[in-house]
Order: C-alpha cells, then sequence, then structure tokens
C-alpha cells in the first residue's frame, strides 16, 4: 500500500492502536496509492518473514512512499494467525508494501491492483526480484471490482483520499463476491470522514497515524 500523508505520518508521529476502536493517520493524494507532498522516498524495505530486511526500489512518482513500518508493523502483528496459504488483494497498491508483507510472511498469492503504468511495473519487477507469487493488474479498482470475482482471505484498501472511494469500494468487494468467508479487510480512510462499512463486517482492530484512520475488519457470515 502506499499512500498520500502528511509529515507526521511519514515520521510515523502519534502513532496509536486500539482495540477494539482506535485509529491511524495518514493523508493521500489525489491519485495512485498512498502518496504524500514529497516525491518517493527511493526504497521500500521489508520488515518481516522470509524477505526481512530485503530493501526494493520505488519509482519516482508525486508523493509515492510505502506505508510506515510502524503501521505496517502493528497490522502484521494483528494479522500474524491469519496469513500463512491464504490469497491476498492488495487495491490502490502503489508500492506494493502490505501484499509483499504478506507474501513475506507465508501468503499463498497476492494480487495486486495499480493504474499508474511506472508504478504497477516498478512492483513487477520487485515481484520477480523476490521471486514471490505476486501478480499486478494494471488498471483502475472500479475497472477491476467489475470484472469476474475470485474469493480473496486479506484485502488491503488504501484509495486516495477526499474522493469518496473508501465506502465505495467496500461495497463493491462485498456485493461482488470478492471476499471469503471470514475474510480480514484492512481499510484505510482520512481521519474525519464518517463512513459505514458493510453491516456484517465487525471492526477487530484500528490504529491512528499522522492523519489517517487505519481499520482491520472481520467479515462475519451472513445469514442464510
Amino acid at each position: 500500500m502506499n499512500r498520500r500523508r502528511s509529515r507526521r505520518a511519514a515520521n510515523g508521529a502519534r502513532n496509536h492502536a486500539h482495540s477494539p476502536r482506535g485509529h491511524a493517520n495518514d493523508a493521500r493524494a489525489p491519485q495512485g496509492a498512498r502518496q504524500s507532498a514529497h516525491r518517493g522516498s527511493g526504497q521500500l524495505r521489508l520488515i518481516g518473514g522470509d524477505f526481512r530486511r530485503r530493501k526494493l526500489p520505488i519509482p519516482e512518482s508525486p508523493g509515492l512512499r510505502p506505508t510506515p513500518d510502524r503501521v505496517r508493523e502493528t497490522l502484521f502483528n494483528w494479522l500474524a494467525f491469519d496469513i500463512a496459504g491464504r490469497r491476498v488483494l492488495d487495491l490502490y497498491a502503489g508500492t506494493g508494501a502490505l501484499g509483499l508483507e504478506a507474501l513475506s510472511r507465508g501468503a499463498a498469492q497476492a494480487l495486486f491492483v495499480e493504474s499508474t503504468a511506472h508504478v504497477a511495473a516498478a512492483l513487477e519487477a520487485n515481484i520477480a526480484m523476490l521471486g514471490a507469487a505476486g501478480q499486478v493488474h494494471r488498471t483502475d479498482v472500479e475497472r477491476f471490482l467489475a470484472g469476474t470475482p475470485a474469493a480473496f482471505d486479506i484485502v488491503f484498501l488504501d484509495p486516495p483520499f477526499r474522493q469518496g472511494l473508501a465506502q465505495r469500494t467496500c461495497q463493491a468487494l462485498e456485493s461482488g463476491g470478492w471476499l471469503s468467508p471470514g475474510a480480514m479487510i484492512y481499510v484505510e480512510t482520512e481521519h474525519e470522514l464518517d463512513w459505514q462499512a458493510p453491516g456484517h463486517w465487525q471492526l477487530h482492530r484500528d490504529i491512528v497515524a499522522g492523519d489517517s484512520h487505519g481499520r482491520l475488519f472481520r467479515r462475519q457470515p451472513t445469514a442464510k
């Protein structure tokens, strides 16, 4: 995942985790995966699993930067027993930091959706460099979710801020058949956003870092 971040988020300031309610803060740019007011930092360092400490190049793109280490560490501590052998979907992927971390920690495969051509190409090159079981779809998320669905066990969703994409994308995931029973869905939004997740998504954890709010949901079985 990548996003448009404030200086505070980039520096990992004010990072608090809560259960079951807390906050994660970030801010994003008008397009693409996570972005801040700065250009790409040039490097992504994976922090756990088989690829731990591997450093991967990040392309120059306005504000493109990976999810901060502290946020990733917190999120993957939450997911520690839910990753091995799972199918992962990373939407608005950018650097692919979250999907790559999942692969490093034992996910069976990951599919990355990124619309910016040179960012997607760099992500493909990094997946190949790692020899990881990842695939990149060079398209926008709305078009991708309108296609033929496959059920995923873990979804990372970090859309550009202030474009009304979070709730719409969550509804498309739920109604389109993209989620397995009991799927885990991590959603990052601007902290001030008032939005509603699908009714049977149960909030599991959340975190605030900078000016974004990250929430991890578990999908509950629907009544028959």
